[in-house]
């Protein structure tokens, strides 16, 4: 409310400055006691409408100018001469200012085209989630650190597929627009991948491939690299695969991205969040090959109610204007209310902390996955079952 009163009061003082500068030179023509000439500034006055108003209040501000300066005002009026000089200098700042003004209308329109191509691009590219898949609820967010941008360097999905529900989250080198086509490249591999490969390894290895071919593709040479040697240093993805099975158990292939969190449902007034780290993670995709057998590992078991939360590396490296890191396990908790807090809760309250905390000046692209398990734990389906085949009586 106070914002838009204030870019009210913004809107009104520029519309009103030129009319102000107009009478503060005319009242300083008229009574200036040393007869010195004032009315050349009137030609400012065109040039500032422009400026802050548009074409229509420059054209005529510039022409009411334009009439006084003809006009011979106080003891210091110069001859017709000087006064027709200065008409014309201020009907020249007219003619400048509305070509000037129309060729920056014109480009803004197209600035804004492009800015809608490019967001409805955008978002087809990183969909927005269903707010439930296979009995999993779940949320995702992103903050892009280049301006204009909706989404950049960083990528998430969830699937549901015949081998379980599968999510990947992934942060390729860059962020903004640049970072576009290497996301596609990796995005529409997972979407096919997930429900072609049996083992999650075998998807990984589908992300590998898809990178070599999006980097070849964009090199100066036609043909992919062999397998045994290293991509471009300066192009790499780190990427966290995770498969959710029926039981609740969870396996993830890591390829140097941040180890999420588990919210458990604990009850409380706050949940402590758990930073998850069961191994090493393997070198980013593009870095180095994949070894021949990519290790799978377990990495939790969500109970229902239980939620895992993964990020990029965005989250934990943003930073205060003193240098502090942003404490994202604490957001976390904090988020975390009672005993099964809504994923989108999730994800807006850290988003909405990360920005308090950076001021709103983000060095890196961010994305924030949860996933809450809703699944109706296994004896109780057992039992419904049962009586359902009972006879009853």
């Amino acid at each position: 409310m106070i914002r838009t009163g204030a870019l009210r009061c913004w809107r009104g003082l520029v519309f009103a400055l030129p009319g102000l500068w107009v009478l503060g030179v005319v009242l300083w023509e008229l009574l200036s006691p040393l007869g010195t000439q004032f009315v050349q500034l009137l030609a400012a006055a065109p040039a500032i409408a422009c400026a802050g108003s548009g074409r229509r209040q420059c054209v005529v501000l510039g022409g009411a100018c334009a009439l006084f300066a003809l006009v011979p005002m106080g003891p210091g009026a110069g001859g017709a001469a000087s006064r027709t000089g200065t008409c014309c200098a201020i009907l020249a700042v007219v003619v400048t200012g509305y070509l000037t003004t129309g060729r920056g209308h014109r480009l803004a329109r197209e600035l804004e085209r492009t800015k809608e191509i490019a967001a409805t691009a955008q978002r087809a590219l990183l969909r927005p989630l269903p707010s439930r898949v296979d009995g999993i609820a779940l949320a995702g967010g992103h903050l892009s650190a280049s301006e204009g941008a909706l989404v950049g360097g960083d990528l998430y999905e969830v699937l549901a597929t015949p081998h379980g529900v599968r999510a990947v989250m992934g942060d390729v080198r860059g962020h903004g627009l640049p970072a576009l086509g290497t996301v596609a490249a990796l995005l529409g591999s997972f979407r096919e991948a997930a429900h072609d490969e049996p083992e999650l390894p075998g998807v990984l290895c589908r992300l590998e491939r898809a990178l070599h071919r999006h980097l070849a593709d964009r090199g100066p040479v036609s043909h992919s690299p062999p397998p045994d040697s290293r991509l471009d240093a300066e192009e790499f993805a780190t990427v966290l695969l995770l498969e959710i099975r029926a039981d609740g158990e969870v396996v993830a292939l890591n390829c140097g991205h941040p180890w999420p969190h588990r919210l458990p449902a604990a009850v409380g007034a706050e949940r402590p969040a758990l930073a998850l780290a069961p191994g090493d993670p393997m070198p980013p995709l593009g870095m180095f090959p994949l070894p021949a057998e990519p290790p799978l590992l377990r990495l939790t078991r969500l109970l229902p109610g239980d939620a895992l939360v993964l990020h990029t590396d965005g989250a934990e490296d943003a930073r205060d204007a003193a240098g502090r890191f942003f404490p994202l396990t604490r957001a976390l908790g904090q988020a975390a209310h009672g005993t099964a807090a809504a994923p989108e809760a999730v994800v807006a309250h850290v988003r909405a902390a990360l920005l308090r905390h950076t001021g709103g000046v983000l060095g890196d692209d961010l994305a924030l996955l949860v996933l809450r398990n809703d699944r109706v734990p296994l004896p109780e389906r057992e039992q419904h079952a049962l009586a359902r085949s009972c006879p009853h009586g």
